[in-house]
């Protein structure tokens, strides 16, 4: 019974923290790049450090990957974002689990 009540506790902190992250996730994957400007006399030019980092966003569509450039502004938030996305996938894994634990236990009680 206590387990029961365990789990009822955890599945109540589970959507809490589920509708808390599905309203700042974004889905895809973060990269950066570097880049070389059209200056023929900047410094990336010759050898030196190039331009960035750049942040993109990355994600597959249709069947496609297609993503969006992150402007430097948005690049906290939208990191956030996508972690908060990863952790979302974690916590919904998680109930996948204990449902799935807890409609095998319902049909193991209903052969008895």
């Amino acid at each position: 019974m206590a387990s029961n009540s365990r789990q009822h506790d955890r599945r109540k902190e589970l959507f809490k923290e589920i509708q808390r992250l599905a309203d700042r996730a974004i889905f895809g994957t973060l990269s950066q790049t570097y880049r070389t400007c059209g200056n023929p006399k900047c410094r990336c030019r010759r050898g030196g450090p190039k331009h960035g980092p750049h942040l993109n966003v990355s994600y597959r569509s249709e069947g496609k990957t297609t993503g969006f450039y992150v402007p430097f502004d948005a690049q906290e938030k939208v990191r956030a974002g996508v972690d908060a996305w990863w952790r979302l996938q974690d916590c919904l894994r998680e109930l996948a689990e204990m449902n799935k634990t807890t409609i095998l236990e319902e049909t193991r009680g209903e052969d008895e």
